[in-house]
């Protein structure tokens, strides 16, 4: 089993930043990768990146590439989600999970994901 929990999300103007945090506990958290998803409203959970086991390697949705930044920290058994140059498009529920199979084809997919977090909204005023 493993919990996941978010933090950080909030109210910000256009072409402000956010760090968005996921906080890990149970298994070790070294031993599977993350991703991060957005929900806006009436639309599909959509993928937004994710991050290696190790961190060496990450993948992001075209749509925030050059502006999103995945890291974590093993140490603390946390990803991060670093939003800078947010547009009024970013808003949405933000969701951590966590993936243990990491097959790189199926990585924008929500079935990869083995646990979620409960989200966190983000609101980007235009």
């Amino acid at each position: 089993q493993v919990q996941l929990v978010e933090s950080g999300g909030g109210l910000v103007q256009a072409g402000g930043s956010l760090r968005l945090s996921c906080a890990a506990s149970g298994r070790t958290f070294s031993t599977y990768a993350m991703g991060w998803f957005r929900q806006a409203p009436g639309k599909e959970r959509e993928f937004v990146g994710a991050i290696s086991k190790s961190g060496g390697t990450t993948y992001y949705a075209d749509s925030v590439k050059g502006r999103f930044t995945i890291s974590r920290d093993n140490a603390k058994n946390t990803v991060y989600l670093q939003m800078n140059t947010l547009k009024p498009e970013d808003t949405a529920v933000y969701y951590c999970a966590a993936d243990f199979a990491f097959v790189a084809s199926q990585l924008t997919l929500p079935d990869e994901y083995d646990y979620w977090g409960q989200g966190t909204q983000v609101t980007v005023s235009s």
